[in-house]
């Protein structure tokens, strides 16, 4: 596996590093988390501007035609940055209508998506005990349309949304449903400050992307996995220059802080956690494309690394702080939110290790 950028995805790193440099600083942040929305709709302006919203979908419809790839290189610089756009739920949306949708979903939305004049929410989770890929959301067929029933848990950054892509069972199978009525919303504060929403469907109509049954919800869900891996990849990362900064300026008994052995010792295993996220990361993103046997198991071991590496490096970086990573003001903390909260979506840590366990299992009895 070659680990190296390809020129065109270090053309989207170094763009939007710029670009979240110059944009998600620790003041405008403070900001768009005081106001209604909790997104940054200037900087989704910026970077949907810049081609980088689009970056991941196809050339046809407006887009780069990067593919994952791209969208993960992105994704992991917005997570150094904490940057409150909803990046991956809104293209990860927009690409299952790219690959499972019909002629007038991509026309309609595609095009639109890439330039950032609309934006897409995605409706994946629900309440525990609910499994993601056999969601208690139910779909029935009424002629062309289908009738969506249950509730939809923390849907990511709806505000501003036309549409929400939920999963949700039929007869026939899981599937994924277009929903561009609105939908009544119950809204709810995440632990990253940003306003998700319980959504109660109540019979509402929605349009099928794909064929229910097919494997149009499990690609969505390997590839929302694998975007939340890549974007806690870049919270660990940002938030290990954080620290590493900090303790290089903090003086204590005449020296830097950085220069005691018990200190460094806790960011060379917050290092050591980083590659080795971005390491699988990279394993289940080449998996993916190749349409390699192992991409499952690829998926399920950079979720495990993403939840537990990522939550055990913001915890080592928030305490290496000392009295100031309490300050919930202070951008520590705000690594340390972001990612609680990816730790556990789609399951957290336990939950993608039992899922391995599984599917090792079920490969040695199918063997």
């Amino acid at each position: 596996m070659d680990c190296h950028l390809s020129e065109e995805l270090v053309a989207v790193r170094d763009l939007a590093r710029d670009i979240f440099t110059d944009q998600a600083t620790t003041d405008r942040i403070r900001e768009v988390e005081a106001s209604e929305t909790r997104v940054d709709e200037h900087l989704w302006a910026e970077l949907a501007k810049a081609g980088l919203v689009g970056a991941a979908l196809p050339e046809e419809h407006g887009g780069a035609g990067l593919g994952l790839d791209g969208l993960c290189v992105l994704l992991a610089e917005q997570g150094r940055f904490v940057a409150p756009v909803p990046l991956w739920s809104a293209v990860v949306a927009a690409m299952a209508i790219a690959t499972h949708g019909d002629d007038e979903q991509r026309g309609r939305y595609l095009r639109a998506t890439a330039s950032g004049s609309a934006r897409l929410a995605l409706a994946l989770e629900e309440f525990a005990p609910a499994e993601p890929n056999a969601p208690t959301c139910t779909a029935t067929a009424e002629g062309d349309a289908w009738r969506l029933s249950g509730t939809k848990a923390v849907v990511p950054s709806p505000q501003g949304a036309d549409a929400v892509l939920v999963s949700a069972t039929t007869d026939r199978g899981p599937g994924l449903f277009l929903v561009e009525h609105e939908i009544h919303r119950e809204q709810a504060e995440t632990t990253t400050r940003d306003l998700s929403a319980h959504l109660h469907l109540d019979g509402a109509t929605g349009r099928a992307v794909g064929v229910p049954g097919d494997d149009a919800l499990h690609q969505t869900l390997r590839r929302a996995t694998v975007a939340l891996s890549a974007i806690q990849t870049g919270v660990a990362r940002g938030a290990l220059a954080l620290a590493a900064g900090y303790l290089a300026e903090r003086h204590q008994f005449g020296r830097p802080l950085a220069t005691f052995q018990a200190v460094q010792h806790q960011l060379a295993d917050c290092y050591i956690d980083v590659e080795a996220a971005e390491v699988v990361l990279w394993q289940a993103l080449t998996s993916l494309a190749d349409g390699a046997a192992d991409a499952d198991r690829a998926v399920l071991v950079a979720k495990w690394w993403a939840d537990q590496a990522g939550l055990d490096v913001v915890h080592r970086t928030q305490h290496v702080h000392g009295g100031i990573g309490v300050d919930v003001d202070y951008p520590a903390h705000r690594y340390f939110l972001w990612g609680k909260q990816i730790s556990s979506t789609f399951g957290g840590a336990a939950a993608a290790l039992a899922d391995l366990g599984a599917l090792l299992a079920a490969e040695e009895v199918a063997s």
